[in-house]
């Protein structure tokens, strides 16, 4: 997606609004951390991971149900659980 924006003075600085659908687009949020570069001319905005440095509990704390669609999971063993559970002999609910 292509958009032009006008460059604005901030302070001693210069900044640009990232429009809601590009940012959506590139999986930012506000207070986010993102890391910036120049490559031949180019800025370049990355976010900086996080997720990559948490233990699983730290990931699990951070899981919100309500931005996902509820129960996934299927009521029984299926497919290969179903199978692995039967050559294990392990009794099937």
């Amino acid at each position: 997606m292509l958009t032009r924006l006008i460059i604005k003075k901030w302070g001693n600085n210069l900044g640009v609004r990232l429009p809601a659908t590009i940012a959506s687009e590139a999986h930012l949020r506000a207070g986010q951390e993102v890391r910036l570069s120049v490559e031949h001319g180019r800025i370049i905005v990355e976010p900086v991971s996080i997720i990559a440095n948490l233990t699983l509990a730290d990931r699990l704390n951070l899981f919100d149900p309500a931005l996902h669609g509820g129960e996934v999971m299927a009521a029984e063993q299926v497919g290969a659980e179903l199978w692995r559970c039967q050559w294990a002999g392990c009794q099937i609910r």
